[in-house]
């Protein structure tokens, strides 16, 4: 790697900070979408997704402006897609919409840069061929050899995180399982030390936290804490360098990648970033998730209790239901028209996977948590085209196995409480889920 770590325009959502939405005095929340004029609803708001209100305003924009025009001083023009067909498309068409310039909502193309930011960069944030080469190098981690290697690892793990849980007690679902099941998984997965796996959860949280939203104060703050990451993670880097037989882990991946041995620091801590909330976010959220629905829909956990065997068919419809990622951005790389609104060169489009997920249009019921829904893997959650999620059959099998070793534990999994959520319109978090476990009999 090269020297330094440059200050330069970020990728992630610095501008964004600059939103009226993280002000000092910011506007009241719109509890109703349709008390507004539709040309105020703002689905960047994250405190639409912290009280979970966020599903009656993608409701409205399907219904009424599929294809929604906002503008912010810092940020410029950007495009909510929340159609199910309008986001495959984009998705899709790579070459008409590029990733180069970041993957959530932020600074203008022709904006200075920001010298208060860490800047990183990282292969879905980029077009090919240079994205192709970088994910291929990592991608043998998920490969389905390596997936067999790895389910008696999880499965092991997870039995002994769910036999350690209190029973008779109310403790928080999501630091006891949900946590510390998938930061255990991206230990393994980087052949990371295993007493500092904490550390993964954290740097996964400050990386997608705009400052002011409860993870991170200032961005100073921020980048502080991400320049400890890559300093960890640069003295794994040396050591794996100095292996005469390279490991099989991500890190050792990059190091002895053709494509990724010589990479800078920006683009190893961009590329770390992405593997750690890639492997920690979506899983995290999906397993609150499940527990959340399962509980608010209790005539589909009494379908779970009678047949187990539902249990890979239900993991798909958790991660639809809990769409742990809600979008992604795109930038127009011309002037284009969708659904005939005339999209400018530049213009960013955030393509809301939550809202697709619920598109009356193509799933039926979709505001329903159906177990046994037929064709339940048809969802947007992963995306779609060469960003898509690199490790989703990892994820679905870490689901998996974890309901199997609860369905053999415990006869209910009982919320207790209300579930705490993150303020952020990127990552739909849950972080504080009061449960109490009841063992089978």
């Amino acid at each position: 790697m090269s020297e330094s770590v440059k200050t330069t325009e970020s990728e992630v959502e610095a501008r964004g900070f600059r939103s009226p939405f993280l002000s000092d005095n910011p506007p009241p929340i719109i509890r109703d979408p349709y008390s507004v004029p539709i040309e105020d609803i703002n689905m960047i708001d994250g405190r639409l997704f912290q009280e979970d209100l966020q599903f009656a305003h993608f409701k409205r924009l399907r219904e009424e402006d599929p294809v929604h025009l906002n503008e912010l001083p810092g940020i410029g023009r950007y495009w909510s897609i929340t159609k199910f067909e309008d986001i495959m498309y984009v998705d899709k068409h790579h070459e008409l919409f590029s990733s180069a310039h970041g993957i959530t909502v932020g600074p203008q193309v022709d904006l200075p840069p920001d010298p208060n930011e860490l800047a990183f960069s990282n292969f879905i944030a980029m077009d090919p061929p240079k994205h192709d080469l970088q994910r291929a190098t990592v991608s043998g981690v998920v490969a389905p050899p390596n997936l067999a290697k790895l389910e008696g690892t999880i499965r092991t793990r997870a039995g002994d995180i769910l036999d350690a849980l209190p029973v008779g007690e109310t403790f928080n679902w999501v630091d006891r399982v949900s946590i510390e099941l998938t930061t255990q998984m991206l230990a393994t997965l980087f052949d990371f030390p295993f007493e500092d796996r904490r550390k993964l959860t954290r740097w996964s949280d400050v990386a997608t936290a705009p400052p002011g939203t409860g993870i991170v104060d200032t961005a100073e703050q921020r980048q502080t804490e991400l320049l400890e990451c890559l300093a960890y993670f640069t003295r794994l880097w040396n050591e794996r360098a100095a292996q005469e037989t390279p490991g099989s882990d991500l890190i050792s991946m990059l190091v002895h990648g053709e494509d990724t041995k010589d990479m800078a620091p920006h683009e190893f801590l961009g590329n770390l970033i992405l593997l750690i909330v890639g492997g920690n976010d979506t899983t995290r959220n999906s397993i609150s998730g499940g527990v959340l629905a399962l509980n608010r829909n209790p005539e589909e956990y009494d379908k779970l209790r009678a047949n187990p065997g539902l249990i890979p068919n239900m993991v798909s419809e958790i991660i639809r239901w809990q769409t742990p990622l809600p979008y992604m951005r795109r930038t127009a790389n011309q002037d284009i028209e969708l659904r005939g609104r005339k999209i400018q060169k530049n213009d960013q489009l955030l393509m809301w996977y939550i809202s697709g997920n619920r598109d009356e249009d193509v799933i039926d019921q979709p505001d329903r948590f159906i177990i046994d829904r037929g064709n339940a893997r048809h969802h947007l959650a992963f995306g779609f085209g060469i960003h898509r999620c690199m490790g989703n059959r990892l994820a679905e099998m870490q689901l998996r196995i974890v309901w199997e070793e609860i369905m053999k534990r415990f006869d209910y999994v009982e919320v207790v409480g209300e579930p705490k959520r993150l303020r952020s319109s990127f990552v739909r978090g849950i972080t504080d889920l009061p449960v109490r476990v009841h063992p089978r009999t």
